[in-house]
């Protein structure tokens, strides 16, 4: 999910930084314009960390500042279909939970919660299955698997669908673990009935 990736673009230096260092206007301009930006081939830029080359300056017609070809590298998020995941229950809806995972959101639909009917409690904090009892609330730390990506360029919005329907998955954590239930099923220690509630 998290990597370093090494970015190749052109930077404007405007003439009133002129007398600067090179490299720190040029770092300046770079973290305004690339970081908390989605790009779809590279993820969720978080950070610019390094400047590896800066080309010589060049002069455009009409504008005083110098255009620079350069070469750097950028910390970025990018999740991937398939991936596990382990994040936080951020909101409760009717419709989902939201998880976040680093620094972005995913949609955990209904749905995809957990093979049992999903159902709001009456306060609305509380996702609850109705064979299996279990409940998920805000705060809730857990495992979920990414079923779906949708990226907007240009912008930090976009759309990450979560499972937690297969085995393995759901809320993890020191009170009640769902992992740790499927995982004493398998083994036998408990019958499936008798995980019900």
């Amino acid at each position: 999910m998290y990597s370093i990736v090494t970015v190749r673009d052109i930077v404007r230096i405007p003439p009133r930084e002129f007398g600067e260092p090179l490299e720190e206007a040029a770092l300046t301009h770079l973290r305004k314009a690339s970081e908390n930006v989605l790009d779809r081939d590279i993820g969720l830029m978080i950070a610019v960390i390094d400047i590896e080359d800066i080309g010589a300056g060049r002069l455009m017609p009409g504008d005083g500042a110098t255009y620079h070809s350069v070469v750097y590298q950028v910390l970025v998020f990018k999740p991937v279909r398939g991936e596990l995941v382990e994040g936080n229950v951020v909101e409760i809806m009717d419709f989902g939970a939201f998880i976040r995972m680093g620094p972005l959101d995913g949609l955990c639909h209904v749905s995809q919660i957990c093979d049992d009917f999903i159902t709001q409690d009456t306060k609305g904090s509380a996702l609850l299955g109705k064979e299996t009892g279990r409940t998920l609330t805000e705060g809730d730390q857990v495992r979920a698997r990414i079923t779906s990506i949708s990226f907007e360029p240009g912008n930090r919005s976009g759309k990450l669908g979560l499972t937690m329907r297969q085995p393995f998955l759901g809320k993890v954590g020191p009170d009640i673990s769902w992992v740790e239930e499927d995982v004493k099923i398998a083994r036998g220690e408990i019958e499936k009935e008798k995980k019900k509630k």
